[in-house]
């Protein structure tokens, strides 16, 4: 089985940063792309940012220039620096590792409990 755990969450004032981490364990042979979604009350989940296997990174319009997505591919953990914090950023954040188990597995997708952040205005 695969688990992916997040942490870093919490409540912080606008302006403000936050760096989530989301770590992989279990029987893991390849990750390929990462990612990080959030889900406000009320909305769908949505992609806030992703990052392949070779590096290549994309954004949310509504983060590009205050959120940077990393990984560390020793480690199977993705990370998500936060930056310029916004009210409307305030959400659950899910991780997301597309991940083969053997060799000769499919890839399948994994997702993270969930990490609430909260931005006070």
């Amino acid at each position: 089985q695969v688990q992916l755990v997040e942490s870093g969450g919490g409540l912080v004032q606008a302006g403000g940063s936050l760096r989530l981490s989301c770590a992989a364990s279990g029987s893991i042979f390849s990750v390929g792309a990462m990612g990080w979604y959030r889900q406000a009350p009320g909305q769908q989940r949505e992609l806030v940012a992703r990052i392949t296997s070779g590096g290549t990174t994309n954004y949310a319009d509504s983060v590009k220039g205050r959120f940077t997505i990393s990984r560390d591919n020793a480690k199977n953990t993705v990370y998500l620096q936060m930056n310029s914090l916004k009210p409307e950023d305030t959400a659950v954040y899910y991780c997301n590792m597309n991940c083969r188990r053997t060799y000769t597995s499919t890839w399948s997708d994994y997702w993270g409990q969930g990490t609430q952040v909260t931005v006070s205005s």
